[in-house]
């Protein structure tokens, strides 16, 4: 356990180093997500209908999606690194290390988030709060709320890391990772709540989603910390994600060892 926590120190560390390509990932989020309140805000305007948000909740729902990207979508933050070991073959030397492979590469994709969430987060979240009203990013009412908010991100970001794992996996039996990545992707960004917030579905869509881990990812926690969701609720749901995180950590250990039973090392 020392050396996955000493993986996750290192990468941690590398992924505080990109402060350019940080500053870069805040100026696309910021006008992204302002994007976005402006089409919601057209829609507000234009309907009669009983939303299932307020317009402020909307806001921070955005703005805390956009502050936290590379922590809940599997297309950010992935580790070109690893599938380009795959491809070539240099992964043997991963297998010569007295470590499981799928611990090794779930810590260091995790601490990669996390650093890079790190930088992006801090700056994105300062100039949210001082939007005017109903622009800004509004706080959580009290310190349960907040806690509970800490928690279900951190589950999310590593669901996030468990789903996106997948995809290394099945780059050893494709030798290719963009299609991999594409369906991962679409899946994950349609029902985690980051293209539409899943409130904003149709009902049928969402008894869908709800069946699904990926809420877990991005939905859960941004919702607890609009208040939309409440505690105890939050709660409830929260156990639930936990639950999928077990459950993928194990099938995902599972298809790792059985994947490599089998991999060709490419180069010999």
């Amino acid at each position: 356990m020392k050396a996955y926590f000493s993986i996750f120190r290192i990468r941690m560390q590398e992924a505080l180093q990109y402060r350019a390509a940080a500053w870069a990932g805040v100026t696309t989020q910021f006008f992204w997500g302002f994007m976005l309140i402006m089409i919601y805000q057209a829609f507000y305007e234009s309907s009669d209908r009983v939303m299932p948000m307020t317009f402020p909740q909307l806001c921070s729902y955005i703005w805390m999606q956009q502050a936290f990207l590379i922590l809940v979508e599997t297309w950010s933050g992935r580790d070109g690194e690893l599938f380009e070991k795959i491809t070539s073959g240099s992964v043997a030397y991963e297998l010569c290390r007295p470590l499981e492979l799928y611990q090794h590469w779930f810590a260091r994709l995790l601490a990669g988030r996390l650093g890079g969430a790190i930088l992006r987060c801090v700056p994105l979240l300062v100039v949210a709060t001082i939007l005017p009203y109903p622009y800004r990013l509004l706080f959580p009412k009290s310190i349960a709320q907040l806690l509970l908010f800490v928690v279900s991100l951190l589950v999310g970001a590593m669901l996030t890391v468990a789903v996106s794992l997948f995809t290394y996996i099945l780059t050893f039996k494709t030798m290719n990772s963009n299609g991999v990545l594409s369906v991962f992707s679409a899946l994950t960004t349609l029902f985690s709540g980051s293209l539409v917030a899943l409130p904003f579905m149709p009902e049928g869509v969402q008894r869908f989603a709800m069946a699904l881990p990926f809420r877990y990812m991005a939905d859960l926690p941004f919702r607890i910390w609009n208040g939309s969701i409440q505690v105890l609720d939050g709660l409830w749901q929260l156990g639930i994600g936990a639950l999928w995180l077990a459950a993928l950590w194990m099938l995902g250990s599972f298809f790792m060892k059985r994947v490599l039973r089998t991999a060709i090392i490419q180069g010999g």
